[in-house]
């Protein structure tokens, strides 16, 4: 028997004094990590905001097996967020409809929850009415015409199902109450409020498809209610994609357990916990990239021709050179701060910007004289650069 078959579903019971001190905890440290963003400037906490959010969606996406294009996924939070970054990459429709869903659950968090706005999200996520070869109903609930919704593993003729969910008929009733209960008066703290609601909708998988990343945007919806601000500074769902396996395993046992979710909610509010910590190594690559940036940019009236992440920053002016940096010098220089894997030759300098080896060469040489890349030890054919990292340690 399901949890949705019990006959007191969908009132859920959980121990209140067993979360307290996590809860507490965890509460604490949000507000550490808003008020510590807030003190930042607007560039920096801008540019946290689009780190966390193209994370965001990127994870979500993740955890069904979709992979979403990070670059492409920026530039469409950019192009939304009014933020100018360098070198935006066209986006599809799959892209910008994931980053829609988000950016409206919380940029839009005080707006109430509706049965329009849930099939807004599902036809944003399927802009051509199909999920990989199959045909997805839009603007309505599933109606199980081609049997009951399971989730289901194995190969073909060996499966194990995992769950299954309410029957299609039941739909409207079961979605208005959750509805219901999300926008009504209520006094639960928003956090487990955010678990609660993850766990409910998702249990009763109302759509062909796309459940789980709807589930996600309305738990990020509460959180961002919970956090009472629109930016986002930590990500739930890379920290979900992270303990995937914990996550499925947490959420069949609930689903197949009685109406105490307890130990679902002790995870998710420990979960949050993680998301919270992973969020300052996030943090810290921005101060870096800040630091950097103030660091070695040549000066504050540079070119238009000489931008990055780096325009997102003010800078000072520098007795390094005279010259501004190039458009190539900024793009390889951001993607070396954001965590460039392997080690940075002049072939794959001309591969990154498509440019000649020649002038990779002359790009290379110029930032080694400024003193912004050092060359490594090992010479040669295999003669590598890397950043000098005094220019990167960030003050905090």
């Amino acid at each position: 028997m399901y949890i949705h078959q019990l006959p007191d579903w969908p009132m859920f019971k959980w121990n209140a004094e067993s979360l307290t001190e996590s809860l507490a905890a965890v509460r604490h440290e949000q507000g550490r990590l808003v008020g510590r963003m807030e003190s930042l400037g607007f560039n920096l906490r801008q540019e946290a905001n689009l780190q966390t959010l193209t994370q965001d969606v990127v994870t979500t996406s993740a955890i069904e097996g979709q992979v979403l294009d990070q670059d492409a996924v920026r530039s469409s939070l950019a192009r939304r967020l009014g933020i100018d970054i360098a070198a935006l990459k066209p986006s599809d429709r799959e892209v910008d409809g994931v980053v829609e869903m988000l950016l409206d659950a919380t940029q839009n968090f005080n707006e109430p929850l509706t049965q329009e706005r849930l099939f807004g999200w599902h036809a944003g996520l399927f802009p051509t009415g199909m999920s990989s070869l199959f045909p997805v109903r839009l603007g309505a609930w599933r109606d199980d015409s081609s049997g009951p919704m399971q989730v289901v593993s194995g190969v073909i003729g060996r499966e194990k199902i995992h769950f299954e969910a309410p029957p299609a008929v039941l739909l409207d009733k079961e979605l208005k109450v959750f509805i219901d209960w999300f926008e009504g008066e209520s006094a639960i703290d928003p956090v487990l409020k955010s678990g609660l609601a993850h766990l409910w909708f998702v249990t009763v998988h109302p759509f062909d498809d796309g459940n789980g990343r709807i589930a996600r945007a309305i738990a990020d919806l509460s959180l961002a209610r919970s956090d009472r601000m629109a930016e986002r500074f930590y990500s739930m769902s890379a920290q979900i994609r992270v303990e995937r396996k914990t996550y499925y395993d947490i959420l069949e046992r609930t689903q197949k357990g009685a109406m105490d979710v307890t130990p679902w909610l002790q995870w998710y509010i420990a979960c949050l916990g993680r998301a919270i910590d992973s969020a300052q190594r996030v943090h810290q690559s921005i101060l870096r990239k800040a630091r950097f940036w103030d660091s070695v940019l040549v000066s504050s009236t540079r070119s238009a021709n000489s931008v990055g992440s780096a325009d997102l920053y003010e800078t000072g002016n520098s007795m390094r050179s005279k010259e501004p940096l190039n458009q190539r010098q900024s793009a390889v220089l951001n993607k070396l701060l954001d965590g460039f894997e392997g080690k940075l030759t002049s072939s794959k300098w001309a591969k990154l910007t498509k440019c000649s080896q020649d002038t990779a060469h002359r790009d290379i040489i110029d930032l080694v004289e400024r003193g912004i890349l050092k060359q490594d030890a090992a010479g040669g054919r295999s003669t590598s650069y890397s950043l000098v990292e005094e220019n990167c340690e960030p003050s905090l």
